[in-house]
């Protein structure tokens, strides 16, 4: 189909398709648009965001399936095709006769790209080797010195994620400072908050941010939008004198602090009556995993909070409170 028509049958499945480039819907309507439509049929909504146990579970399935159909030896290879130039193209002939991007994201109602991604991290042994040692910052140094922010030839060259080499130079460059933060770093933060803010917007919405461009108007932004990702390391830079989690844990802070105009909401008694409060409606629902749990309607057991504070402050309880957590179901 031409593209005109691949963006707007996709729009149905993905609303902001239309920001997505030409060549990316053209794979989207190949790969994805069929299966979409497939799902909608069984009354499946095509999902984004956090990987859920099930889902995780499947993406191990398909891939031992297409391991035992190919006879290639390994998540990796099959996963990390460059790493093994002797078998590269073997294994690109095996994935093209027995369609690999059908196989892997059977039963996985997401855009292609998100499941290939989140296999990649799932199997890259790369992304399991524990805390840097002191030789591995050095080396880390030394080739972003050599190479710039490449961080796929970086993370070649160090057997590390593209992702775990650049944190980690952010953090080790950074000129860290653990003191109280100041008020103009404070003043810092808030700006290349509402700078990103305001790209972000720009790029949803070209219209509702242009009367603004020639003006200092504060943004006014949906709250839920505050609470999305945002481009910490870029942040980092702007601030200049922190690390970009501390930014991130500040940003958090200041947004609740606004939010519940200062009410301590998760302190002392009132914390603790907040936590059981929250673990018994958690459990009165009876959901399976985190993504069923609507979160939004869990808000007033803590306060007027985005439904994602109320999110990670279950994940903080779960990770301090339950042993091996990871071993057990969500119930």
């Amino acid at each position: 189909i031409d593209l005109d028509t691949a963006r707007q049958e996709l729009e149905e499945f993905i609303p902001h398709v239309k920001n997505i480039s030409d060549s990316s819907v053209k794979k989207m309507a190949g790969r994805d648009l069929m299966r979409f439509k497939e799902f909608k049929k069984q009354g499946i909504a095509v999902k984004f965001g956090k990987f859920t146990q099930k889902e995780n579970k499947q993406i191990q399935k398909n891939v031992d399936e297409f391991l035992s159909l190919t006879g290639i030896d390994s998540a990796e290879k099959l996963l990390f095709t460059s790493r093994f130039p002797e078998d590269k193209d073997t294994i690109h002939r095996l994935k093209t006769e027995h369609h690999f991007c059908e196989k892997i994201s059977e039963g996985i109602p997401r855009p292609w790209r998100l499941i290939y991604y989140r296999a990649r991290k799932m199997f890259d042994p790369n992304n399991y080797k524990g805390r840097y040692t002191k030789e591995e910052k050095e080396k880390l140094k030394k080739y972003q010195a050599l190479h710039g922010n490449d961080w796929k030839k970086i993370s070649e060259l160090m057997s590390r994620s593209n992702l775990s080499v650049a944190m980690k130079f952010s953090e080790i460059k950074s000129a860290i400072n653990y003191g109280p933060w100041t008020k103009e770093e404070i003043q810092k933060l808030m700006s290349a908050v509402k700078e990103v803010m305001r790209r972000k917007l720009k790029a949803e919405n070209p219209s509702s941010v242009s009367s603004l461009d020639q003006s200092d108007t504060d943004l006014w932004i949906d709250r839920e939008k505050l609470y999305q990702p945002l481009p910490w390391t870029e942040i980092e830079a702007k601030v200049g004198s922190r690390y970009w989690r501390q930014c991130k844990q500040k940003w958090n802070s200041i947004l609740v602090n606004k939010l519940t105009r200062g009410q301590q909401l998760y302190r002392g008694t009132n914390g603790l009556k907040a936590k059981i409060n929250l673990i018994k409606r958690l459990y009165e629902t009876k959901a399976e995993d985190a993504s069923e749990v609507n979160w939004d309607e869990l808000t007033k057991v803590i306060g007027d909070v985005p439904g994602a504070y109320v999110q990670s402050k279950f994940y903080k309880l779960k990770v301090s409170s339950v042993p091996l957590w990871k071993s057990k179901t969500f119930s």
